[in-house]
């Protein structure tokens, strides 16, 4: 059982090891390598392939091959298109060009997004098989997944590769080594009787949508559209932001610019952190003021981006960070948990699989767009056409507040509009 423990953590470590080599630094790269405008581009492809590739994959998963087999072919291609995206990146330098990198970087994506999924089961496959308790085993490895993100980040920051395609070459050669040590876990095939088989409605998870013919959860998935949004905009754009400082004279040499990825890497640990503060919350406060919560704190994730600076307001950007752990934790756990509880056995799989693709599908394409769209006129433009530095500056803050006020205003609907009634005993 130790043996098996030890080779998931591993296999978790390097899932997420792979998401983060360039997660959070790629905008960096691109808007110093004259792709700027297009950095939306590269964080809303996550959001379009997570719409239908995981259940694609799922589906070959469940009829020709086991989870293991599927996650080993994904990474191996994953790592193959990530490493001739940097190839591409490190070949070209400052000529770069949009179509060539985005190409195999979307095709890299479509092949990863569904490894998140297939590491899950893998875990659940192996617990059951081994007769583990899932609910008490499962957090304590996948917490392991998150430490892998923050390494990788700190890793690529150390090494001076955030500004450079060499981050892609660091996923891609972390993902082919992931793929090598998927064949090396235990079978995870799952014998399934014919009647068990599904029609492809189901299979692909339409048959969720009649979820929507309930009011409370129409009304709770058109907002988990709306606060999707919010997922990917710092993601994308923290880090060129704090990169904009080094032409400013006065905050070029301070921690916040020279190590924006071990600074944006705190949101990721406060993330770790909260999870374990959720039951707290969810028994005392419940389902809908948890969420409200973190609306809250997407206003003050993106508040305090535009308050701050790397100088003496560096505090507000820590602060933003700890707030980014409750923002995010707060609402998929607790999104997750509702649908959980409102939703009937034989939907259980299609309503969580139709929560992912209201969220980190449609709700984060559109804002990953739509904020692209925002800081294209506010920043890149007045950039390129040569603007002070403090004028870029301004610009940056304008966005932020019009994300602080975007998020406020999701909290007041939400909270006027979404009806639920708490039981602490429940």
């Amino acid at each position: 059982m130790k043996n098996i423990k030890l080779r998931l953590i591993i296999m978790n470590f390097l899932e997420f090891a792979v998401w983060g080599s360039y997660l959070t630094c790629m905008g960096r790269y691109l808007g110093e390598h004259g792709l700027g405008t297009h950095i939306g581009w590269f964080y809303a492809v996550q959001g379009i392939v997570s719409i239908f590739m995981p259940t694609l994959i799922g589906i070959v998963a469940d009829r020709w091959m086991s989870a293991k087999s599927a996650m080993t072919m994904c990474h191996l291609m994953a790592g193959i298109f990530m490493m001739a995206a940097g190839w591409y990146g490190l070949q070209a330098g400052d000529s770069v060009q949009f179509a060539p990198l985005f190409t195999l970087y979307t095709i890299s994506v479509a092949f990863f997004m569904p490894t998140i999924a297939l590491d899950n089961s893998v875990c659940l496959i192996l617990f059951n098989k081994n007769n583990m308790d899932s609910v008490k085993e499962f957090p304590p490895i996948r917490v392991f997944g998150t430490v892998g993100f923050i390494c990788t980040m700190w890793v690529v920051d150390l090494l001076g590769f955030q500004t450079t395609a060499r981050q892609f070459l660091v996923s891609g050669g972390l993902s082919i080594a992931l793929a090598m040590y998927c064949l090396t876990l235990p079978d995870c095939k799952v014998v399934k009787e014919d009647k068990e088989r599904k029609n492809w409605i189901e299979m692909l998870g339409l048959d969720g949508f009649r979820l929507f013919r309930q009011k409370k959860m129409a009304v709770f998935f058109l907002f988990s559209i709306f606060l999707g949004v919010c997922l990917q905009i710092t993601n994308g754009y923290a880090n060129p932001f704090l990169g904009s400082f080094q032409f400013i004279e006065e905050y070029a040499d301070t921690f916040g610019v020279q190590h924006s990825n071990m600074l944006i890497s705190l949101s990721q640990i406060c993330e770790a952190l909260c999870i374990l503060c959720i039951p707290f919350f969810l028994k005392r406060f419940g389902i809908k003021n948890v969420i409200i919560m973190s609306m809250l704190a997407w206003v003050i994730r993106f508040g305090f981006f535009g308050l701050g600076n790397p100088g003496n307001g560096v505090w507000l950007f820590v602060l933003s960070c700890i707030a980014y752990g409750f923002a995010f934790d707060f609402f998929n756990i607790s999104g997750a948990l509702y649908v959980s509880q409102e939703t009937e056995p034989a939907l259980q799989s299609s309503g969580q699989g139709l929560f992912m693709m209201m969220t980190n599908g449609f709700g984060a394409t559109i804002g990953t767009l739509s904020a692209q769209a925002i800081i294209n006129r506010m920043v890149f433009t007045p950039a390129m056409t040569g603007a002070d530095p403090l004028t870029v500056w301004h610009g940056w803050q304008v966005c932020w507040y019009i994300f602080a006020a975007y998020a406020l205003v999701i909290a007041i609907l939400f909270a006027i509009f979404f009806e639920y009634k708490h039981n602490p005993s429940k």
